[in-house]
């Protein structure tokens, strides 16, 4: 007598494993873009605080441009460029800004509007990192 798995066997066992890695898929990939956008999130909230302590510590001003179409934050200060992160590339994720650009003073202070936003998102998850003119920043989701 022979042991084995027959035909049969085998095949209902794939369409098992098809239907778990189908229902098992998109959550995967759902989770996958929230570890995305909080990582960027966490990115975009660095450098705004490298910004931030760069201008106090050099005692002039420091920027943080945001290029909502390339999806690029960058810091520069004296005409040094300090940070730049690609978050489009790195993280395939979309910014939204109210600016293009915020500046901090040597005081540490923000310079400009009064409250920035930046909306971070990839499909359905989103994050906001908001500035304020005291130069603080904070995350929501």
């Amino acid at each position: 007598m022979r042991r084995g798995t027959t035909l049969p066997e085998l095949l209902l066992v794939c369409a098992l494993l098809g239907l778990v890695a189908g229902f098992a898929l998109p959550r995967v990939a759902d989770a996958l873009d929230g570890v995305r956008v909080t990582q960027a999130a966490h990115e975009v909230a660095g450098a705004l605080t490298l910004a931030r302590a760069a201008a106090i510590r050099r005692a002039a001003f420091a920027a943080v441009i945001l290029d909502e179409r390339e999806g690029t934050v960058r810091v520069e200060s004296l005409g040094d460029t300090l940070l730049h992160r690609a978050l489009r590339v790195d993280h395939r994720v979309t910014l939204r800004a109210t600016r293009d650009t915020l500046t901090y003073g040597p005081d540490g202070l923000g310079h400009g509007a009064a409250n920035s936003t930046i909306v971070i998102e990839r499909r359905a998850h989103a994050e906001t990192v908001t500035v304020s003119r005291l130069g603080r920043t904070r995350r929501s989701w």
